[in-house]
């Protein structure tokens, strides 16, 4: 394989990743909306576009400034272009969760409102993923050298951990898990915890196969940001631990 992946049009080149990332963000949606047509939300039309206004606003802060964070070598040198072009997954998660959380209180809506989120999510993030793996080293998702059986040539001729390919699999196995308590009577809200933990849990111990750079302790933005996250949901997995229901 060659990389980056790319087609021309009219003598001109296009990247494969900007047709995978358009078509996670449109997919998502559309499975979010498929799905949401088969249950009783709690929550109205109107309060529901203004939670995904927040969270967009939030996830549009939040990737930008995790991903500033994740080169802190380079920060002096940031224009707004590249500020604006950089970004990170898991900084558009946290951001859009406390976006989400500040907008619910100003607007007086105190029910849990992530569990329709997470197949679209999950669904999203594999597709998007497909089009990180396209990039090669040209996108900043690729692991470090290894020889484990699994390492590729992602376009530096040195075999390297295809974090990419690593998260693809563990959105499948995600999808299995909630596919499999679908019908599981749980807490309103759990569901999304769960998938926030657990996703957070991969991005921390995936950055070890990744070329950081530390910002504190020797751990990265992104590691930083799931410790934030398993802070934030301190209560529900002291709750898992304790052997309660989820």
């Amino acid at each position: 394989m060659i990389f980056p992946f790319q087609f021309e049009i009219f003598g001109k080149t296009f990247y494969w990743h900007f047709i995978f990332e358009t078509l996670a963000f449109f997919i998502g949606i559309r499975v979010y909306y498929f799905r949401r047509k088969r249950v009783q939300d709690p929550i109205s039309d109107t309060n529901r576009l203004i939670i995904m206004i927040g969270a967009m606003i939030g996830a549009l802060i939040g990737s930008r400034f995790i991903a500033l964070l994740e080169t802190p070598s380079a920060i002096t040198h940031q224009t707004f272009l590249t500020l604006y072009q950089n970004k990170t997954v898991a900084g558009g998660f946290l951001g859009g969760l406390f976006g989400v959380e500040l907008i619910k209180k100003v607007i007086g809506v105190k029910i849990a409102s992530g569990d329709l989120y997470v197949i679209p999510l999950i669904t999203a993030l594999f597709i998007g993923r497909i089009g990180c793996f396209s990039m090669g080293i040209a996108e900043p998702t690729y692991g470090i050298e290894t020889t484990f059986f699994t390492g590729m040539n992602l376009g530096d001729g040195l075999k390297r951990h295809p974090v990419s390919l690593y998260e693809m699999l563990f959105m499948i196995l995600l999808f299995v898990l909630f596919q499999s308590i679908k019908n599981k009577s749980l807490i309103n809200g759990d569901r999304f915890k769960l998938f926030m933990v657990l996703y957070f849990l991969f991005r921390f111990l995936v950055e070890f196969l990744k070329p950081y750079q530390p910002i504190f302790l020797n751990l990265s933005s992104i590691q930083w940001s799931s410790i934030l996250i398993f802070i934030y949901y301190w209560k529900f997995l002291r709750r898992i631990f304790s052997c309660k229901n989820i």
